[in-house]
Formats: C-alpha cells, structure tokens, sequence
C-alpha cells in the first residue's frame, strides 16, 4: 500500500477515535459534575524500509498516532436549587460514597435521603461522612452545611443544633489519574488520596458539567471535515493510481 494511503488511513483512525470522545462529552454536558476529556495526538515516524543493504537511508513516513486523552479538572458552574441536601464543592476535593462495597467518588452534589435517613446520591450510594455514612432521625429539620462539610440540624422542639457528621472530602495528588467507572463515579487508581483543607461547600447549589458546549460542537464539526478532506485525498490518491496502471496498459508493444 502507498505511503499516502496509510497516512491518509492512519490520521482516520485517530479523528474517529476523537469523535467518540467529542461525543461523550456533548452526551454529558448536562451530567452534574462531568469533567470533559479531550484527545492527545502525536507524530509518529517510520521508515519504510527495514532492510540495512540500502544506499542511502529512506526518509521517514510521519504517521499520526493516538497517543490518548486527558480529563479537564477543571471547576463547573455552579447552579443554584435551593434543595438543603444538594452540595457543590469549591475546589479540588471530591466527594467520597459508598458504591458496590468500596469507597468510590464523585462531583455530583445532587443528594437525598433514603428510606432510612441516610444521605444518598442520585444512584442510591452513600454519602460519606469523616466518620462513616450522614444519617438523619425523622425528626430532623432546618439542615444546614457548613463550608467545611460540617452538617447540623434541629431535632423536634430543640432550639439547638445537632451535629450530623462532617461531609468527607478528599483530593488527589494527581487527579487526571483517577479511573472513571460510569454512572460518574472514579476510582483512585494510582492516585494518592490526600486530606483536603481548602475546598468548601456551597448548600442548595449543585456543579454542572465543565463541558463548553459550543466549542465541542464546534470540534465536532471540524473532525467531520478534517474526515471527509481526507476521504476525498484518498479517493484522488487512488484514482490516480488507477489512471497510471491504465495508461501503462495501453503502451504499445
């Protein structure tokens, strides 16, 4: 196969593989907390001949390789709904639940109570506290979340707040390593967790997706583009080559 076929093909495999990852971030931008992920891409040389009996040496073919993708930490806007179990962290921190048997974490601060007056995510897991699951007497009321976590509540006739537990919080030394599970949840991985002393807690506000909406639209179209440009180069590449090998068929003997 000619050298401009496989370049051609190669740069394909890698805008098809990008638009998957557009694609997911478009089908999330409206995911609480979603942290966009973005596509890396390197220039990949090789000779195209192997043999060492050459006079001179080949000039290198440069591939394009997909070398991976790296996650957009970065902090989404904050949106107010004024529910006293939703939280929003400021900051780096995650927040840490309870999900198939193991500590796991999240952005999403969209939070409810359970049957039994635990604080749960959306999807059922439990939020955890410094010391364990928040859990809430049926006689509870007027909850309050401080900026560091810290939840309190009247209980019945009380006048005096009752402490709860503290939201757990945590950060990592490096949060691009941490492994995405679905359902918006990470796993550490090799990430070291590490106690967290300066994100805070923002009550009745929930994070929104990172995800700018408009510029992987606009990404989106670029790669279908950059596709078909392709496309249409090797079409030509190889017509071209057909044309020749007709001509040549053509010489008279």
């Amino acid at each position: 196969m000619q050298n401009a076929l496989l370049i051609g093909l190669s740069r394909q495999m890698t805008l098809e593989r990008q638009m998957d990852v557009i694609a997911n971030n478009v089908a999330n931008v409206n995911t609480n907390g979603f942290k966009a992920d973005h596509s890396l891409f390197e220039e990949y040389l090789r000779s195209n001949a192997h043999e060492d009996n050459f006079v001179g040496s080949d000039r290198r073919v440069s591939y394009v390789q997909d070398r991976g993708t790296y996650r957009d930490v970065g902090q989404g806007p904050m949106e107010a709904t004024n529910n006293p179990l939703d939280m929003a962290i400021s900051g780096n921190a995650f927040f840490a639940v309870q999900a198939n048997g193991a500590e796991h974490y999240t952005r999403d601060g969209k939070f409810a109570l359970s049957s039994t007056g635990q604080l749960m995510t959306s999807d059922g897991n439990l939020v955890l506290g410094t010391a364990g699951p928040i859990v809430f007497q049926p006689t509870d009321h007027d909850i309050n979340v401080a900026p560091d976590g810290t939840v309190t509540v009247l209980e019945g006739t009380a006048k005096i707040d009752t402490i709860r537990g503290k939201i757990k919080m945590v950060t990592f030394d490096d949060p691009t390593k941490l492994t995405k599970l679905g359902a918006n949840l990470y796993d550490a991985g090799s990430a070291t967790q590490q106690p967290d002393a300066k994100s805070t807690l923002q009550q009745g506000y929930v994070e929104k997706s990172n995800v700018n909406s408009v510029g992987e639209m606009s990404r989106m179209v670029e790669v279908m583009r950059s596709y078909t440009a392709i496309a249409n180069l090797l079409q030509q590449q190889s017509d071209l080559h057909k044309s020749a090998i007709e001509k040549l068929a053509d010489v008279p003997a």
